[in-house]
């Protein structure tokens, strides 16, 4: 099978291409990109115009609730995997909070078989650190590496025993998976349901200060240094972690971090309409951290984004702001919600902004793609970055519909995702 992308712009990080080429696709890898493919090379192939998109490696998310099995009312293998195609992504790495656990491998060997089955995009799970999530003992780490874990993260709750944790890293080594640290101190997060500062004071509701994340990056930090493990930051959100993650990689230290669309684009001042769709954790914090985030994001101290994609049922999500589920969705959003707030104003490139959300995902998991080069897997995301649109949340693929973006009007838009050389989506 044989496909030909057509005169788009062909943006590939990884290689340092940014020109008007073709693609060919043959058996589910790059076959070519240049722009005069011989003519017995494109004999037979599908045809796909691309003039005024951009064409680049699939965007990979590697932060993602798929909640199968266990919570198939908020999403399931397929229906997370479709928003994820119609979204631009063509793989995504999902989270061990499912039920039960994803600590054995069982659950591992589960969850790719109903990717394989029912799968839209490449899916990659991540193991628990610790059993049941509990926080009070370590995992099959080496049983989950073997099963297909490309990482090991209790995202959603952390570990607060930093002896465990210490070990963890330790006994990671050998796997060369990363270990994903949610850095939130619950002691000084307790019963908060959005961030600590003048906003939480005018609206009557308990924050949490953005010391209970800098404390846990800092402790993180300091546990990679002596074990020489790789720990990744997810959902980086304020200004002081920031700092921390630049120092740390500035001395050697084997830190990774992501930041997540909403986290990039939204302050605290979006609660003051106690709509539940701005409740997530770590909570939406201040003009000064979004503006650390969104610098750090262009000079590669975060390293990726990852939509932290938190599906929940519309009952979870409604009533008292301070008694609603923390999450959001972010697949079908994070695409034009980035291209309209970062890239148009100017504020990051596009080449910037692929590479974060491409090469440098898959370089940190060592997956494959991320890159358009002959023999890679055919993963290609097709942008159309004048396309203009209002984000309707009941047209998504997603199950759920908790999106603080509803309503949003942006331009620019993914229109195509190819996955292994098949088309698994088209707008």
């Amino acid at each position: 099978m044989k496909l030909l992308i057509r005169n788009g712009r062909v943006i590939d990080p990884a290689n340092g291409v940014d020109a008007v080429q073709d693609v060919l696709v043959q058996d589910g890898l790059i076959a070519q990109t240049g722009r005069h493919i011989e003519r017995a090379a494109r004999e037979g192939a599908e045809v796909l115009d691309a003039t005024g998109k951009v064409v680049c490696p699939g965007l990979i998310d590697i932060h993602v609730h798929l909640r199968e099995p266990g919570y198939e009312y908020k999403e399931t293998v397929q229906t997370g995997t479709r928003a994820a195609a119609a979204g631009g992504f063509t793989a995504v790495c999902c989270m061990a909070n499912t039920e039960p656990v994803n600590d054995t491998r069982a659950v591992t060997d589960y969850i790719l078989a109903k990717a394989r089955a029912e799968g839209a995009v490449r899916v990659y799970p991540i193991g628990a650190v610790t059993r049941g999530l509990g926080g009070k003992e370590l995992a099959e780490l080496a049983e989950l590496a073997e099963a297909g874990c490309v990482a090991f993260s209790d995202d959603g709750k952390p570990v607060m025993n930093a002896e465990l944790y210490r070990r963890a890293m330790e006994y990671t080594l050998p796997f060369g998976c990363p270990v994903i640290s949610h850095a939130e101190d619950t002691t000084l997060s307790h019963g908060a349901c959005m961030n600590e500062g003048v906003v939480s004071t005018a609206l009557g509701l308990k924050g949490a200060p953005a010391a209970a994340e800098d404390t846990m990056v800092a402790r993180d930090i300091q546990l990679a240094e002596l074990t020489g493990a790789h720990v990744h930051i997810a959902h980086l959100s304020s200004a002081g972690a920031v700092r921390l993650v630049r120092d740390a990689k500035s001395r050697g230290v084997r830190v990774t971090a992501e930041a997540t669309p909403h986290h990039l684009v939204l302050t605290d001042e979006a609660v003051r309409g106690y709509d539940p769709n701005t409740k997530m954790n770590p909570p939406l914090r201040t003009r000064q951290d979004v503006d650390a985030l969104v610098g750090a994001l262009a000079d590669g101290t975060i390293d990726c984004v990852a939509t932290d994609h938190a599906p929940h049922a519309s009952s979870e999500k409604e009533g008292e702001y301070d008694r609603a589920a923390f999450g959001v969705i972010g697949l079908e959003t994070a695409v034009s919600v980035l291209l309209d707030r970062l890239v148009r104003p100017g504020v990051i490139d596009l080449p910037t902004l692929i590479a974060r959300m491409s090469s440098a995902p898959a370089r940190l998991l060592n997956l494959p793609g991320g890159t358009l080069a002959a023999g890679a897997p055919a993963d290609i995301t097709i942008v159309d970055p004048d396309r203009e649109l209002t984000i309707d949340p009941s047209a998504f693929r997603s199950r759920s519909r908790n999106t603080p973006f509803g309503g949003f009007e942006a331009v620019g838009a993914p229109v195509a995702t190819i996955v292994g050389g098949r088309i698994m989506w088209r707008a």
